[in-house]
C-alpha cells in the first residue's frame, strides 16, 4: 500500500479567517487517540475536533450528554501529543459551560492549559452569547456550534434537520451573527438546508464549518469514524464514507483467529530461536 506524507505547518486562527477570504476551503475532522491523531497530523486536514461525539463513537454512551470534563481531557491530551502540527478543537461537554459564565471560563481554562487545546467549541446560540463573550475576553478562542446542537437534542424534538423554514432560518443567522459579535472566530452549523448554510456564510466575515451543511461553508468537518466506516450503530445521511475499516479489522481478526487454530501462526518469522548447544542443554 502506498504511504502518503503531506508536509505541513500548523494553521493559524487567523490563516483560517484569511482562508475564507481567498475562498480556501479547509477541512476538520474528529480525533480521539495518539494514534489517529498521529495519522491526521500527516495529512492535508488542517483542524483536528476532539469533540464530545467520543461518548458515542469511543465511551458507547447513548448520547454526548453523560460526557465530563475528566472524558475530554483524558483524550485531548494524547490527541494534542499526536498532532503537533495540526489545529485542535476541544469540546465543552454538556455542563461544563451552562451553569455560570465564571466555571465556563474556569473549565475553558483547563482545556488549555491541562489539555493544551489551542481552542475551545461549544453549542448554542442566543443563550450562550454572554458565555462565548466571556471566555474569549479571558484570552481563549472560542468556536460556536449551531443548528443540530447534540447536547440539547432533546429539546430540538431529535436528531432532525434544523432551520428548514423562514423564520427557523433566519433565527440560525440571527444566532450566527451574535455569535460574531461576541467575538467567536469561527462556527460550525450542523444539520441545516444547504441554502441556510450558504447564507450564513456569506453574511459572515469569520469561517462557517459545515456538517450536513451542503458545499458552501467555508469549511467541512466529519466524525472520523463515520467517514473511515469504524461506527456502523448509526450513520447519518450526510456522511460519506471513505472507507471501511470495520470491514478490514474483522477480515484481519478473522485471519488471525483461523492461523491460530490451524497452527500456521506464529511462524518461524515470528518466532526467537536458540543456539543448538544451548538447547542440548535443557533437555
Amino acid at each position: 500500500m502506498r504511504r502518503i506524507t503531506v508536509e505541513k505547518r500548523k494553521v493559524t486562527i487567523p490563516q483560517l479567517r484569511e482562508m475564507k477570504q481567498q475562498g480556501k476551503r479547509f477541512k476538520m475532522v474528529t480525533a480521539y487517540d495518539y494514534p489517529l491523531a498521529s495519522v491526521i497530523d500527516k495529512s492535508s486536514i488542517e483542524v483536528i475536533l476532539v469533540g464530545d461525539s467520543l461518548g458515542m463513537v469511543v465511551l458507547g454512551y447513548d448520547s454526548t450528554v453523560s460526557v465530563t470534563m475528566e472524558d475530554m481531557l483524558h483524550h485531548i491530551k494524547p490527541v494534542v501529543r499526536g498532532a503537533p502540527n495540526t489545529l485542535v478543537v476541544a469540546d465543552m461537554p454538556f455542563g461544563s459551560y451552562n451553569v455560570s459564565i465564571s466555571e465556563a471560563i474556569s473549565n475553558a481554562n483547563r482545556m488549555m492549559k491541562e489539555g493544551r487545546a489551542d481552542c475551545v467549541k461549544l453549542e448554542g446560540g442566543s443563550t450562550v452569547i454572554d458565555t462565548v463573550r466571556g471566555i474569549v475576553n479571558a484570552g481563549i478562542p472560542v468556536m460556536g456550534h449551531i443548528g443540530l446542537t447534540p447536547q440539547t437534542v432533546s429539546q430540538l424534538g431529535g436528531f432532525k434537520v434544523q432551520g428548514k423554514d423562514a423564520e427557523a432560518a433566519l433565527k440560525l443567522l440571527e444566532d450566527a451573527q451574535k455569535l460574531e459579535e461576541a467575538g467567536a472566530f469561527a462556527i460550525v452549523v450542523e444539520c441545516v438546508p444547504a441554502p441556510v448554510a450558504k447564507l450564513i456564510t456569506e453574511k459572515l466575515s469569520i469561517p462557517v464549518v459545515g456538517i450536513g451543511a451542503g458545499p458552501d461553508c467555508d469549511g467541512q468537518v466529519l466524525v472520523a469514524q463515520d467517514m473511515l466506516g469504524m461506527f456502523d450503530r448509526f450513520v447519518p445521511k450526510f456522511v460519506k464514507q471513505y472507507a471501511n475499516l470495520n470491514g478490514l479489522i474483522m477480515e484481519a481478526l478473522e485471519q488471525y483467529a483461523a492461523e491460530v487454530d490451524n497452527g500456521e501462526f506464529p511462524g518461524p518469522e515470528h518466532s526467537f530461536g536458540m543456539k543448538e548447544e544451548v538447547l542440548k542443554k535443557l533437555y
